[in-house]
């Protein structure tokens, strides 16, 4: 949930897609091998996504490294609502669920799944809110598009694709279980709206 919101974008129709369904299957069990590689077999990974779209994209990783190790791997959902710096400066938005795992995150290596990462101030609340859960043994990012544009130092140890984009351009992320279709649209900014803190 890292990037410019492009929903009733009058613009929309001139977005073009830059991933479309087989490429982010690819990508993703890409990222799946290489969370197995880094993490030695993947024995202690729990995955937590980002509401929304960082929980669908959590679920599809932890079925392909479920199919790689032949284990079983924890899920969940981490909300980030109440720890985003951007809360007054935004409408009053509905909080999303919170799904820590049945052995929890003490000592286990979490790795934090979104959709597309922006200025980093969405992965920052996260960091808060994990904070506020338990002590990991380490914390790494997944994400599926990384646009660059960074107001905070924080990097995606996976990452499906980097698209370099212009602060004018907007990306929006479609995945079936939301919003019937996987795309990743890149698109124009209408000039009335203003930048979103994410």
């Amino acid at each position: 949930m890292d990037k410019q919101d492009t929903h009733a974008n009058p613009q929309a129709s001139a977005a073009r897609p830059v991933l479309e369904g087989p490429d982010i299957a690819r990508v993703l069990t890409r990222i799946a091998h290489e969370i197995v590689e880094r993490a030695k077999g993947a024995d202690d990974v729990v995955l937590l996504g980002i509401p929304t779209r960082g929980v669908f994209l959590a679920q599809r990783l932890a079925a392909k490294l479920e199919q790689i190790t032949e284990r079983k791997v924890p899920r969940g959902s981490l909300d980030i609502t109440m720890y985003r710096d951007d809360l007054r400066m935004q409408p009053p938005r509905a909080l999303a669920r919170t799904e820590i795992p049945g052995d929890g995150i003490d000592g286990k290596l979490v790795v934090l799944v979104d959709d597309v990462l922006f200025s980093g101030r969405t992965i920052r609340a996260a960091l808060d809110a994990l904070n506020d859960i338990g002590r990991p043994r380490a914390v790494q990012l997944a994400v599926l598009v990384d646009r660059g544009h960074r107001e905070l130092p924080i990097r995606a140890d996976y990452v499906g694709k980097n698209l370099p984009t212009s602060l004018r351009e907007t990306v929006k992320v479609h995945l079936a279980e939301e919003d019937g279709r996987d795309t990743v649209l890149l698109g124009a900014q209408p000039t009335a709206q203003g930048r979103q803190q994410h």
